[in-house]
């Protein structure tokens, strides 16, 4: 699985701004509300400075990054579920995605106008947030409506559908997200069928000027983030997209001037991981080296399958050593010698940072 994330906020808040950071593409981006009217997606690989390390020393033909998809869809404003603005039509968009970015206005600009004149991240958190929440209330709604309905002409009366979305309702009805952690294993599987965007994991992209990033944090909105128990990453989208169109030789030296260590992209990925429990594991298979997205607490026969169905199939075991052993060891055979690669079978729980080596058999 590779990571996929889509982007919230109201209009302005340089949600298009930060895209074409991130994405390094040509997406329109002007200073007026609803800019970004059909979906844009990009697909950009994800740093790794340890696949490259290792590239190093190995010298493989190709080398295969994971990947991260972004999906930016146009703002909403308060009442987009009464049709104001644009509406929320394009919430479904963003309903197959891993995470939920929620971009926050945090610089101020004479040239692009806050669609609320002032700039107050607390309330454009919950503007945005009622809006996905009204939106899921009324999925949610009909989905129970419909169930009364077939209750009266099936003998399948729907209970156990019914108690899970009657649930979910109390959530919606108080004004929040669902806490998927209530919910066990099965009912957040049965959860997913219904693609709601408050069953995801948000975090937020404060979206500050440059002198806010020597600021941040900032009191104001982590105490707002901390109220909803989110985690936050901030951003100049402004300088990020200067720097992208710079030259790569170029972009250190304007780095160091704003004491910037890693490229936004960097923090969204530790952030987005983090709040999914994804880790990455390593193959080097024939003339390829390749990096892989899978959950934590994955077996090794999984991670298999997540390489090819027949490994899954015919599994007998795995080669493992983690890749900064192998990096510092300089080769197989002298990590081999210390004793540090091992033989593990199928239910072997893969760590960050392994090297699979799968031996099997169909």
């Amino acid at each position: 699985m590779s990571f996929s994330c889509g982007f919230i906020g109201l209009p302005n808040s340089g949600k298009s701004t930060i895209f074409n950071a991130l994405t390094a593409l040509a997406v329109p981006c002007q200073p007026y509300p609803f800019c970004t009217i059909d979906p844009n997606v990009g697909v950009v690989p994800v740093p790794d400075a340890r696949l490259f390390g290792l590239a190093d020393l190995l010298k493989p033909e190709k080398v295969t990054q994971t990947t991260i998809e972004f999906v930016d869809i146009a703002g909403l404003i308060k009442d987009a579920h009464k049709g104001e603005g644009l509406g929320n039509r394009f919430l479904s968009h963003i309903r197959n995605v891993d995470a939920v970015a929620h971009v926050i206005r945090a610089f101020n600009s004479g040239q692009v106008p806050h669609v609320y004149a002032d700039i107050d991240p607390a309330r454009d958190m919950d503007i945005v947030e009622t809006e996905i929440i009204i939106s899921d209330l009324e999925i949610v709604e009909d989905r129970i409506r419909k169930i009364e309905r077939l209750a009266k002409i099936s003998k399948d009366k729907g209970e156990a559908e019914m108690e899970l979305l009657l649930r979910v309702r109390r959530y919606l009805e108080a004004g929040r997200f669902v806490a998927t952690d209530d919910f066990d294993e099965n009912e957040r599987l049965a959860l997913r069928a219904f693609d709601l965007i408050t069953a995801k994991p948000l975090f937020y992209i404060a979206n500050v000027d440059e002198e806010g990033l020597s600021a941040s944090p900032q009191p104001a909105i982590e105490a707002a983030a901390a109220k909803k128990g989110r985690e936050v990453v901030y951003i100049c989208g402004k300088l990020e997209q200067d720097l992208s169109a710079l030259p790569e030789d170029e972009r250190a030296s304007f780095m160091e001037l704003y004491d910037m260590k890693e490229f936004s992209i960097e923090k969204i990925i530790h952030v987005g991981y983090h709040i999914l429990g994804l880790i990455t594991f390593y193959t080097v298979v024939g003339k390829e080296m390749r990096a892989w997205t899978i959950p934590r607490g994955t077996t090794c026969v999984r991670a298999a399958g997540k390489i090819h169905t027949d490994m899954e199939k015919g599994f007998i075991r795995a080669e493992v050593i983690n890749i900064g052993d192998f990096i510092t060891c300089g080769s197989e055979h002298a990590a081999r010698e210390k004793g540090l690669l091992r033989l593990e079978g199928r239910d072997y729980v893969v760590e960050d940072g392994d090297i699979l080596h799968i031996r099997f058999n169909v």
